[in-house]
């Protein structure tokens, strides 16, 4: 297939990894988590299953995590795209409320409505709630997707459909770990 004359001008254009929620000075935090994943290697390709669409199931990928310190009541995540040929990273999931017992979430669990029970799926950009997959602007090269999650030392009170701003409000000085895991996607 052709290569995308707008992907081609823009591929030098990213927001950046310094504009990650990972990078913001109220959401520092010890790493004393890890974060995997069965699908893909930290740093891998993430396989085509997890992929966006516009149209049908954007299937999340499995996530698995080590016991977050003492103290915790909630756990956090937010995906994220720092790739992006603008000003900010594309926002592709946040969800709040997942029980700190949990060792991990299935496939598909930030759809929704989410099956883990307790779980809160958070609104994207595009008023959508639940994950949204890899997209990235064809010919663009590899965008990074990094999966954020932090421990949090308190319950948060907010509803589903909660906003990014919303949340980062409600994690600010309450972090008692984080995690990250980093995979690649690329529409060539």
């Amino acid at each position: 297939m052709p290569a995308n004359p707008l992907g081609v001008a823009l591929r030098n254009r990213r927001a950046g990894h310094h504009t990650l929620v990972w990078a913001h000075p109220d959401l520092r935090a010890p790493g004393n988590l890890t974060l995997t994943s069965p699908a893909f290697a930290h740093g891998a390709s993430i396989p085509a299953r997890y992929r966006g669409r516009v149209f049908g199931a954007n299937i999340s990928p499995p996530l698995a995590w080590t016991p977050p310190p003492a103290g915790t009541v909630e756990l956090a995540l937010i995906v994220q795209d720092p790739d992006v040929p603008f000003g900010k990273p594309a926002t592709h999931g946040l969800a709040l409320g997942i029980d700190p017992a949990l060792t991990g979430i299935a496939e598909n669990a930030l759809a929704n409505p989410s099956p883990v029970p307790g779980l809160r799926l958070g609104k994207g950009p595009l008023g959508r709630r639940g994950y949204a997959g890899p997209m990235p602007i064809k010919s663009h090269g590899p965008h990074a997707y990094v999966f954020q999650l932090f421990a949090l030392s308190r319950a948060t009170e907010l509803p589903d459909g909660f906003s990014l701003d919303q949340m980062l409000t409600a994690l600010a000085g309450h972090l008692v770990g984080r995690a990250r895991l980093d995979g690649i996607y690329e529409i060539s």
